[in-house]
């Protein structure tokens, strides 16, 4: 039984993941990173979000990330260059957010 519980724990730690990128609305995701902007990712919600990683890979976030995004964009002070820390499991392109870091 305990290692049964082991495999379990290790399992769990082993799926989330971290990446650090961009994070863009969906909607300008290929648009001009520098200059997009932390109230245009607010104001194009309704399309999610996602992060650009440093390869140029846009892989989407699921909606509980989506919603975690856009509350951490609402209470973020600077304008442009959203970088973010974000953890959680990437199942196909979409990640299923459990934190997310603006740097």
């Amino acid at each position: 039984m305990k290692i049964f519980f082991g495999l379990l724990t290790m399992a769990g730690l082993a799926a989330a993941e971290t990446w650090t990128g961009t994070v863009v609305d969906v909607m300008c995701k290929g648009k001009d990173l520098a200059s997009h902007t932390r109230e245009c990712a607010v104001t194009c919600a309704k399309g999610g979000y996602g992060l650009v990683l440093a390869d140029g890979k846009f892989v989407k976030f699921d909606e509980g990330g989506n919603a975690r995004t856009l509350g951490q964009l609402k209470k973020l002070t600077r304008e442009k260059d959203l970088k973010a820390k974000v953890t959680g499991e990437l199942t196909g392109d979409v990640i299923k957010v459990q934190q997310v870091e603006f740097q």
